[in-house]
């Protein structure tokens, strides 16, 4: 880390902690050349996730929106939405790729939903796999109880 004040390129770091939003390291830092103190904050850097929507068109990823369709699926249901967009959310940050599709995202919702509530999964499903008529339905809730 650079001195503020002489330039020199080495220090030694006094004393580290948190920032309040826990999203941030602040170190106070003491160059070695010339003593004097400074401040530094290390942030995590995230990588920006693309999201491929059917029509083609791009845009950032956007967790309210993802949180929002999901707590109308889990509406009176025992399942925290938050987590599952949590889940998610860290997944598609942890994976190599930059860009996901929404079918892709859209999967990964319905397997947690799946593992966690059924009402929560067929509703999420019906509006997902845009089911058409009673017996889309009725062959989804079919499949769902082979598993």
């Amino acid at each position: 880390m650079k001195c503020p004040a002489c330039g020199f390129t080495d220090s030694k770091v006094i004393d580290s902690r948190p920032v309040e939003e826990r999203n941030s390291i602040r170190r106070r830092r003491e160059c070695l050349a010339c003593q004097k103190r400074f401040n530094t904050f290390e942030v995590i850097e995230t990588v920006q996730v693309i999201v491929i929507k059917k029509s083609g068109d791009k845009e950032l990823f956007d967790r309210n929106k993802l949180l929002s369709g999901l707590l109308k699926a889990c509406q009176k249901r025992p399942v925290n939405a938050e987590e599952i967009v949590n889940e998610i959310e860290a997944e598609l940050q942890n994976s190599l790729s930059t860009e996901v599709t929404t079918t892709e995202i859209g999967e990964m919702v319905m397997q947690k939903l799946k593992e966690r509530d059924e009402v929560a999964y067929v509703r999420f499903a019906s509006v997902y796999r845009e089911f058409k008529d009673i017996d889309t339905f009725l062959a989804e809730l079919k499949r769902l109880q082979k598993d």
